[in-house]
């Protein structure tokens, strides 16, 4: 039976113990090599601009031994009207597996309902669940471990954070959001983790209440992909929201700072803060690569 990863939901919380574990062992360099994709050939299937993704996931299925192949929705019959299941269901005869980087995540989950490979979501507009496994990753890398630890997000409630909501839920760690009033995460993620969870998921207007002796402070862009338009009138909303000195020094001292990247320099982050002692923003993007390597040697073969 093949195993999608659209969410966080899709992956029960001792089998992200066991990618973590094989995250870190793969980044390490411990074990003989192995390579569980020889043969096997992964689409990339982009709608929308990647760095981290797309880089991580290319050079992944190098190291695992398989081949990627890239595919722009303007090349494919997609582009000229094929449907999304049609094309789903021409794709599985030729590849192990997609993933997909959408603005719409009800087309991922189209696009799963009709494949017969696993279907990997790069990001769409409520979730980016690879994100959050890089995340996970290292926190347990600089922390140790996750349980009962304090995680602060300030910024967007947006597909990031959405992914770490359910993370904090599936790994009982404790999250404060700190966001404008009417950014908060997605209202239906939200529930679904409070009831799933005994860990402490709040929303609070105060970034200074959200941070105060956090473990892990964690944000992103102000203005996502898609939202330049109100870009300025939704900076202005922001400008309290700032991960700086200021902030951080109601945090832990050994507190971790976090940033998916692509970063907004003197917007949501401070050059002294992204550039200084408590930052884990590289290796976070380092660990794109390792927790996806696990995620795919887990799910596709």
């Amino acid at each position: 039976m093949k195993k999608d990863f659209l969410t966080l939901w899709d992956i029960a919380p001792d089998e992200i113990d066991r990618l973590m574990e094989r995250a870190l062992e793969m980044k390490s360099g411990r074990g003989p090599a192995v390579f569980p994709l020889a043969g096997r050939s992964i689409g990339l299937l982009f709608e929308k601009p990647s760095t981290r993704t797309r880089v991580s996931f290319e050079v992944g299925v190098y190291q695992l031994g398989g081949q990627t192949v890239t595919l722009n929705p303007a090349e494919l019959q997609l582009g000229r009207g094929e449907t999304t299941a049609d094309t789903a269901r021409t794709l599985s005869r030729y590849l192990s597996a997609v993933v997909i980087r959408t603005a719409a995540h009800d087309r991922l989950e189209a696009f799963a309902r009709h494949a017969s490979i696993p279907v990997i979501n790069g990001l769409s507009d409520k979730h980016h669940p690879c994100q959050a496994l890089a995340d996970l990753m290292t926190i347990r890398e600089k922390k140790g471990r996750l349980k009962g630890l304090k995680v602060a997000f300030v910024g967007d409630g947006n597909n990031v954070c959405n992914s770490l909501v359910e993370a904090a839920s599936r790994m009982q760690f404790n999250l404060a959001v700190a966001c404008p009033e009417g950014f908060d995460p997605d209202l239906e993620t939200l529930i679904r983790a409070k009831a799933a969870s005994q860990s402490v998921i709040e929303v609070m207007r105060n970034p200074h209440e959200a941070v105060a002796m956090a473990d892990v402070i964690y944000t992103d862009v102000w203005v996502s992909m898609g939202q330049e338009q109100s870009a300025e009138e939704k900076k202005g909303k922001f400008s309290d929201y700032q991960i700086n000195s200021n902030l951080l020094s109601g945090a832990q001292n050994d507190v971790t700072v976090l940033h998916c990247l692509p970063a907004h320099r003197g917007e949501e982050i401070t050059d002294d803060v992204i550039d200084g002692p408590n930052s884990a923003v590289f290796d976070q993007a380092e660990n794109r690569l390792h927790a996806q390597k696990a995620l795919l040697e887990m799910i596709v073969t």
